[in-house]
């Protein structure tokens, strides 16, 4: 983290917000799907899909950015223990972004499911089912959306405080 840098680059602005919005549909559609066995189930299955794909492309994309670009740094004032949590929360979301399509690809794998990616790409899936591992890889797409769910209320509370509590500009890192 460098102090003279004061707001995350365009590219990581970009990609924060997209993926943002890009998750929290994903997490509605999600939502919609199992809760329902309508005949649009399918299309919007079909769509999560697809997303699911390109929201794994874009933190490969965003990881990359990330590691190569200076970050702002945190406010001096505040305690070490929230400068960890905070980086800690932050590899936290990472690591839940990547291993929700991950397991969402292995689940359709192990479901003997193929995925067309917007009618442009199929990957290809198991010629059998295996219902034990889609079980499992099921369980876990489930439980890290959760997980991630929790984290971002967390995150999101935190960039509240910092903007409207501490007024430290954290939060205008990445506007």
């Amino acid at each position: 983290m460098n102090k003279l840098v004061t707001r995350y680059t365009f590219t990581m602005r970009l990609l924060h917000w997209s993926m943002a919005v890009l998750i929290l549909s994903m997490v509605c559609a999600g939502l919609a799907m199992v809760s329902s066995l309508e005949p649009w189930q399918l299309s919007l299955l079909g769509l999560h899909k697809s997303f699911g794909v390109l929201a794994l492309i874009l933190l490969i994309l965003r990881f990359i950015v990330r590691v190569q670009s200076i970050a702002p740094a945190l406010p001096s004032t505040m305690p070490v223990i929230q400068v960890k949590l905070a980086k800690f929360s932050h590899w936290l979301l990472y690591f839940l972004m990547l291993v929700i399509p991950v397991s969402g690809l292995l689940m359709q794998y192990f479901g003997a499911r193929p995925i067309v990616v917007f009618d442009l790409l199929t990957m290809p899936a198991a010629m059998v089912a295996n219902i034990e591992y889609f079980a499992v890889f099921r369980e876990g797409h489930g439980f890290a959306v959760l997980l991630l769910l929790l984290v971002l209320v967390v995150h999101i509370g935190a960039a509240c405080f910092h903007h409207f509590i501490r007024k430290d500009g954290v939060f205008k890192s990445m506007l």
